[in-house]
C-alpha cells in the first residue's frame, strides 16, 4: 500500500484546523487503497495552533507536527515539512480552508495516471477585489517575463511526486518560489481547476509587506528581466538628456534663447537621482539574495517535532 503524505504549513489558523482536520480525515475514508500521513508545520504561530495540533497527534498516529522556531514564511515552512515527510507523493495544502482537500482525490488519480506535478488552478476566486486585482497582476508579470506555464490565475495547491519532493530540498534556496521552482524542473504535468473559496474563519496574516517580499522573491528568482529593463531605461535617459542639450545648444547659438535655469535643472536631477535610485535598489535585490545563497544560515530551524524522529532539516 502506498502512502501519501499531506503538508500544511499553519500560522495562525487555531480556528480553521477544527474545521480541516476532519475534512482530511475524509480523504483517508475516501481512498482506502492509500496510507495517508498528516504533516503539520507550524509556522511559528502565536496562538495556540501548536497545542491543538500536538491534541490531534496523540489521538491520532498519522498525524506528525513539525514546529519551526520562528516564522520563516509558508514556502520556508513547506520545505520543513517536505524534510519528514514519509509518501510516495505529496499534497500541499493551506489551512485557511480556501482550497478544498477534496480535490486531492482528483489529484491522486492525475498521478496515478504517470503525472508527477498536478497543479490545482484557481479558475475563479471570491477574494476580495483588491485581493484578485493584486494576485492577478502579479501572475500576468510572472507569466509574461519569468515561467509562462504558471496557470494565469495562480496556483498554491499542488500535489508531487516523491521525485519532484526530494529534488526541492536539494535545491535549498534561501528565498524559494515553490510553485516556480515545481514549474521550473519540467516535470510531466497536469491541471485541475477550482474556485478559490472566500474565507470564512479566522483572519488571513497576508499582509501587504509580506505579498510584496513573495512578489520581489517570485520575479528575482525566474527572470532578469528587470536588470533588463533598468538598463533599457538608462540607456533613453542618456539618449534623452543628450537630445535636450543638443536643443538647448542649438537654441542658444541661432536664436539667442537663453538657457533656462534652477526649475529645469532641479527637475532633470530629481528624475535622474530618481532613476539611479531604482536601480540601484533593483541590483541591490540580486545582490542580497545572492549574498544570502552564499550564508550557511539554515532556511529554516525546527524547534519541536511530534509523532517523528529526530532528523536533520536543511
Amino acid at each position: 500500500m502506498r502512502t501519501v503524505s499531506i503538508v500544511v504549513p499553519v500560522y495562525y489558523n487555531e480556528l480553521n484546523l477544527p474545521h480541516l482536520f476532519p475534512r482530511l480525515l475524509g480523504l483517508a475514508d475516501a481512498n482506502p487503497q492509500y496510507e495517508l500521513e498528516y504533516v503539520f508545520v507550524d509556522d511559528g504561530s502565536g496562538d495556540n495552533s501548536f497545542e491543538i495540533l500536538t491534541d490531534l497527534a496523540k489521538k491520532d498516529p498519522r498525524v506528525r507536527v513539525v514546529r519551526l522556531s520562528r516564522n520563516f514564511g509558508a514556502n520556508a515552512a513547506i520545505l520543513a515539512g517536505l524534510n519528514y515527510v514519509l509518501g510516495d507523493c505529496v499534497a500541499i495544502i493551506a489551512a485557511d480552508l480556501q482550497d478544498p482537500p477534496e480535490l486531492i482525490t482528483t489529484m491522486l488519480r492525475r498521478w496515478e495516471a504517470g503525472k508527477k506535478v498536478v497543479l490545482a488552478a484557481r479558475e475563479s476566486r471570491e477574494d476580495p477585489m483588491a485581493d484578485r486585482l493584486l494576485s492577478s497582476a502579479f501572475y500576468w508579470l510572472f507569466r509574461r517575463f519569468a515561467i509562462q506555464e504558471m496557470p494565469a490565475n495562480g496556483c498554491d495547491f499542488v500535489l508531487i511526486d516523491r521525485e519532484v519532493a526530494n529534488m526541492l530540498v536539494q535545491i535549498g534556496e534561501k528565498n524559494p518560489y515553490l510553485i516556480g521552482l515545481i514549474l521550473w524542473l519540467g516535470f510531466d504535468r497536469d491541471v485541475v481547476y477550482y474556485t478559490r473559496q472566500k474565507r470564512e474563519v479566522g483572519k488571513s496574516k497576508w499582509t501587504l509587506a509580506k505579498r510584496v517580499k513573495y512578489f520581489i522573491d517570485a520575479l528575482v528568482s525566474f527572470t532578469y528581466v528587470p536588470m533588463r529593463l533598468v538598463s533599457l531605461l538608462g540607456i533613453a535617459s542618456a539618449l534623452a538628456g543628450f537630445v535636450w542639450a543638443v536643443i538647448v545648444v542649438l537654441n542658444r547659438i541661432l536664436s539667442g534663447i537663453p538657457v533656462q535655469g534652477w526649475a529645469s535643472l532641479m527637475t532633470v536631477v530629481l528624475v535622474v537621482s530618481g532613476v539611479q535610485l531604482l536601480t540601484l535598489g533593483i541590483f541591490g535585490e540580486y545582490l542580497w539574495r545572492n549574498f544570502e545563497e552564499t550564508r550557511k544560515r539554515p532556511s529554516f530551524v525546527v524547534d519541536q517535532l511530534i509523532g517523528m524522529e529526530k532528523a536533520d532539516a536543511d
